[in-house]
């Protein structure tokens, strides 16, 4: 394990010393962690535009999409835990 050091203001220290107390850990646990739920977070917005890039090109690939009323109307419905069918898809080139 390599060591880095960070330089933090007063305020961020103490905020960050603050939490720690809180959560019951060191401080250091405290940055550790941060770190790691950002870059998780970061990670995870990549993989959704790169998801997101995809799908795209799908849709434009197919020519087919949904109405916005259907999609949400779809997703009200199985939020309610009641199941049913998926909207229709409409071709959207001329």
């Amino acid at each position: 394990m390599t060591t880095t050091s960070l330089k933090l203001s007063d305020a961020l220290k103490t905020r960050a010393i603050h939490a720690a107390r809180e959560l019951g850990i060191s401080p250091h646990a405290f940055m550790v962690s941060a770190i790691e739920q950002a870059a998780i977070s970061t990670e995870q917005r990549a993989q959704f535009i790169a998801q997101a890039k995809v799908a795209r090109q799908q849709m434009l690939d197919a020519g087919l999409s949904y109405t916005g009323d259907d999609v949400h109307a779809y997703l009200r419905t199985r939020a309610a835990g009641v199941p049913t069918a998926r909207p229709k898809a409409y071709p959207w080139r001329p």
